[in-house]
């Protein structure tokens, strides 16, 4: 692979050499492979589709996932996000000690808590995640999942987007299923204040439990706005909007 340099980017194809774009810019790749159907027979490649099986089973659980959160993911993420979970997923699948290699799936390894620890703390926006912008500590009931944020003042517990005047923060439930790739997800009311020093306490409760069996995700969103003339606009399309995973239970 090579990166196209100079004035003139190409996309298509020219002789053996694919042109196109891509997030790392204009990219240069010269055609070529093995053949598929000798992949899918060819005891030669026995470990890559083993490989492929596993993959294809961690991009399951990290799809799961982000059709579960998907509300908060439309205003909260970076570029790079399905990338980053699914290289999440792919670890905790590696921690399936009991299947064989092949067969090595995020649910059988999720049960472990060195895997649910893996998928703590993920941030799905690396532009503003929640650590680096959040600073007063918050409580969080699992067996409820209500958290509550006691004695928030955003001028000196928050860094807030450039321009912003209102932050809105929000949390979720979601009970995951990664062997039946079922989910139920149950998301808390929204709570709106205005960036100042005014003291408040937050208390976010989930709508209901969700339903269902598997893991326990709980979520925790701040989004910035800018009031002009009594409405509230969303920043940058949420460029600066922060959405972590704050426990795995």
């Amino acid at each position: 692979m090579a990166i196209q340099k100079g004035l003139i980017k190409i996309k298509g194809t020219l002789g053996d050499i694919t042109f196109y774009k891509s997030k790392d810019g204009y990219i240069a790749r010269e055609k070529g492979g093995i053949d598929g159907a000798r992949i899918a027979t060819d005891p030669a490649f026995a470990r890559t589709r083993e490989n492929g099986v596993e993959f294809g089973s961690s991009a399951g659980s990290a799809k799961l996932v982000r059709a579960a959160l998907r509300p908060l993911l439309m205003t909260a993420r970076d570029g790079r996000a399905s990338g980053r979970l699914m290289k999440v997923m792919s670890s905790i699948k590696n921690l399936d000690a009991t299947s064989v290699r092949g067969k090595r799936t995020v649910g059988v390894a999720i049960a472990l808590a060195s895997a649910k620890a893996l998928l703590k703390g993920f941030n799905f926006n690396t532009s503003a995640n929640l650590g680096s912008i959040f600073f007063k500590p918050y409580a969080l009931n699992t067996a409820t999942g209500v958290i509550t944020i006691n004695g928030l003042i955003p001028t000196t517990d928050v860094i807030a987007t450039p321009g912003a005047t209102h932050m809105s923060i929000r949390g979720c439930w979601a009970k995951v299923d990664f062997n039946t790739n079922v989910s139920d997800v149950k998301f808390t009311n929204v709570v709106n204040v205005p960036l100042n020093g005014t003291s408040s306490n937050v208390v976010l409760t989930p709508s209901a439990a969700p339903t269902g069996t598997g893991t326990n995700l709980y979520a925790l969103q701040i989004e910035f706005f800018q009031m002009i003339n009594g409405v509230q606009y969303p920043l940058r399309n949420g460029e600066f909007n922060s959405l972590s995973i704050i426990d795995v239970v």
